[in-house]
């Protein structure tokens, strides 16, 4: 339902207007009057009601089958704001022929709620008098909250050519044409009912927010604010402040107006809704959560609020819950293109890939020419290597829309931007310079550095890497040091010596899994496809799965962790089963997984582990140039940075001291690059995998890869990342204590 619906009497009582003021009909006169019951009607029409109620119980007492007595008791129990339902039915089945009796019992059932049989009561109404405007208006409410809003409209319509300077059914039917996505056609609803009533806040409230729909910001505020001055109470203009600020860029002061009026009117869902989105793009991602969260507590029913529950939690990776939301949001509307796009992006996170590109597939039904739907068809494209696809996609979409950001980051992160992209820079640098919601600003900056890296301007595109990261601290997620330190030294008391040494005769012998693991941006990305490329090999890409199982061993007694082991391996293991068909070897490529290497080995003591080692300041400044979304907070500030990485290296010194040389393979990225067949030959060997020729070919590879190094991965092997840091050296300061870190390390 629009904000501003206005069936209320005009006299701020805040009843129907139906049954306040006098306009509720008095019962008409039979057709051989009655001096009893003309005596009632004007006892009712002096608003002497309970006398009214009195005098016409007594003589129901005498006369229960008269139906005109059921009417005049309904009428004066609704206006002193008794329960009259029963009343009504009685007269309503007394008197079969009247359409007042059948209008009144119509109204009352739509304002309880009970949707079909007030539209049966008023469609009895109507077929008695067609002309009945309080039937046609009523009947119109009804179909408009049973979801049918041209239905609605229609009956409108034909209500106001019978009584045409009724207000509240100008209003109504600009709030159904607002509802048909016709804003210029509410417009001039909206100025009707201002004809009749110049001073109504509600309908200056309702024009504002269909002239900001129809594009018309200015008059939409000026309109807004004079709302605002006839009655500083109203929620619903103060949430249509709220939208102006929005489009304005301006969500702080948004923000600030969508508190107000939910201060106003607690329970208003699309308050909620839309607080929650400045919310969304001004990075406080946990605080629009729990905004979410109540708008649908307070109005289960709503897609709207299911989806962007959806989202937020897509936000924080809470990727199962995210999906469940956006079917939630299906299920009550099957076409709401929203839901579809964000179901599709969490099935794509989740590894579902059919099933995201069927969801996809029907976004593009609902609009075919959605720049959203077409770039997310992109993304899936890409993730399979049809780049070409891919990048038709993106282009398209920012054809239809050249204000749509996600294309842009799109197009640059799938190929090398060349200095023949000055369209596309200057589309960039453009949109950039706006008021951007936060996500969209710093994935703008990101695919501005790259371009910039790529065309070899190393000042230029360090700087927007630095804002992209800068911004991206917005967010809010922070890296605590300590918490990380505390962890890498719980980590190593657990899996000590005598943890990763002790004797355990049902450990499991499992030699399926194969964990790949390193920095990011170390090539974990390009030894699993070269490694996939194997005919026995399934790349899995990255499984969420060891860090809860160290929390789930840790929390053990040392007596009871031989046990615990025993069931993770059960269940890592069959969590690779369920995607990785009869492959001999699966790939697990999560880099942060050197946390848990000891943990690994000690359930798993026949895996393998590839630790992929680079050089860190060619590590740290491709993570640092890498638009992670913030998940790894530490990547957005280099300081953090080099205390994370030495965090690495003193974790992976001490699983090299303890780990089994057999099960630890250490890969020197520059040495893969420089002598691919060398270094895969015995990889393949460590991984008891016999010699295949296509692991050379691995760029032709087709699988799927959602990695930040998809583009990357289907490239032949070159030797251009090696030494990419002497680019940047003038700005890599805090990094520069990893050189001499890194050499102390590889020497032990």
């Amino acid at each position: 339902m629009k904000p501003g619906r206005n069936d209320r009497c005009p006299c701020g009582s805040g009843r129907k207007f139906k049954h306040c003021c006098g306009q509720a009909p008095a019962p008409a006169p039979s057709a051989r009057p009655d001096p009893q019951i003309s005596a009632l009607v004007g006892l009712l029409q002096a608003g002497r009601l309970q006398e009214a109620e009195a005098q016409t119980s007594e003589r129901l007492r005498a006369q229960p089958e008269e139906g005109m007595l059921w009417k005049i008791l309904s009428v004066t129990l609704l206006r002193q704001g008794k329960d009259a339902l029963a009343a009504l039915r009685e007269a309503a089945a007394r008197l079969p022929h009247d359409s007042e009796a059948q209008t009144n019992l119509g109204a009352e059932l739509r304002a309880r709620g009970q949707w079909e049989e007030a539209l049966a009561s008023l469609r009895r109404s109507l077929t008695l008098q067609p002309q009945n405007a309080d039937a046609l208006f009523e009947a119109a409410e009804v179909q408009r909250t049973l979801g049918r809003p041209r239905d609605a409209a229609a009956l409108y319509q034909w209500a106001l050519q019978i009584e045409p300077r009724r207000v509240a059914t100008h209003n109504n039917l600009g709030n159904v044409l607002l509802e048909l996505g016709e804003p210029a056609a509410a417009v001039r609803c909206y100025r009707a009912a201002l004809q009749l009533r110049p001073g109504d806040a509600v309908v200056l409230a309702n024009l504002a927010n269909a002239l900001r729909e129809a594009g018309q910001l200015e008059e939409a505020l000026e309109c807004t604010q004079r709302a605002l001055a006839l009655d500083p109470g109203l929620a619903m203009a103060h949430n249509n402040l709220g939208l102006l600020l929005t489009a304005r860029g301006e969500r702080a002061e948004a923000a600030a107006s969508y508190r107000e009026a939910l201060r106003l009117r607690p329970l208003y869902p699309e308050a909620l809704n839309n607080l929650g989105n400045v919310l969304r793009e001004q990075g406080a991602r946990r605080e629009a959560l729990a905004v979410y969260q109540q708008a649908v507590q307070l109005d289960p029913t709503r897609p709207d609020s299911h989806c962007n529950l959806g989202y937020a939690l897509l936000d924080l990776r809470l990727v199962a819950d995210s999906a469940e939301s956006f079917r939630q949001a299906l299920a009550r509307q099957p076409q709401l293109l929203s839901a579809h796009l964000g179901l599709a992006a969490a099935l794509r996170v989740q590894g579902l890939y059919e099933e995201a590109e069927g969801i996809c597939q029907a976004a593009l039904a609902v609009a075919p020419q959605s720049p959203a739907a077409l770039s997310l068809q992109g993304e899936l494209r890409a993730d399979r290597g049809q780049f070409s696809e891919a990048q038709e996609l993106f282009q398209r979409a920012i054809a239809l829309d050249p204000a749509f950001v996600p294309a842009y980051g799109s197009i640059a992160a799938h190929r090398k931007m060349t200095r023949e992209d000055s369209a596309w820079r200057s589309g960039a640098e453009g949109l950039a310079a706006k008021p951007l919601p936060l996500n969209e600003a710093i994935h703008l900056r990101y695919a501005l550095g790259k371009y910039f890296d790529d065309v070899g301007e190393y000042e230029q595109a360090f700087a927007r890497y630095r804002q992209a990261n800068e911004l991206s601290k917005r967010f809010g997620a922070s890296y605590d040091r300590a918490d990380l330190t505390q962890l890498v030294e719980r980590i190593m008391s657990v899996c000590d010596a005598r943890f990763l040494r002790a004797q355990r005769p049902g450990a499991c012998d499992a030699q399926r899994p194969v964990f790949i693991i390193g920095m990011p941006r170390s090539g974990t990305s390009l030894t699993e496809q070269i490694l996939a490329s194997h005919p026995a090999v399934f790349g899995a890409g990255e499984v969420r799965f060891w860090d809860h199982a160290f929390t789930d061993v840790a929390q053990h007694a040392p007596e009871e962790r031989d046990a615990a082991l025993a069931l993770l391996a059960g269940d890592y293991l069959a969590k690779l089963g369920a995607q990785a068909g009869a492959s001999l070897r699966v790939t697990d490529k999560m880099p942060a997984n050197f946390l848990y290497a000891g943990l690994i080995h000690a359930a798993l003591p026949q895996a393998r582990i590839i630790h992929m080692q680079r050089h860190p300041l060619d590590t740290c400044i491709s993570v640092y140039f890498q638009n992670f979304f913030n998940v790894s907070p530490y990547a957005n500030d280099l300081e953090n940075l080099a205390h994370y990485y030495g965090q690495y290296l003193r974790i992976m010194a001490h699983w090299r001291a303890l780990l089994p040389a057999a099960s630890l393979l250490e890969v020197p990225y520059e040495g893969l690059v420089e002598d691919a067949e060398g270094w895969t030959r015995r990889m393949l060997e460590f991984i008891g995998l016999p010699w295949d020729v296509r692991c050379l070919d691995f760029h032709q590879t087709e699988r799927v890869v959602i990695t930040a190094s998809k583009w990357q991965v289907r490239q032949k092997l070159h030797t251009a990342s090696a030494g990419r840091w002497r680019h940047y050296e003038p700005y890599l300061g805090p990094l520069r204590q990893l050189l001499s870190a890194a050499r102390a390390d590889s020497a032990a």
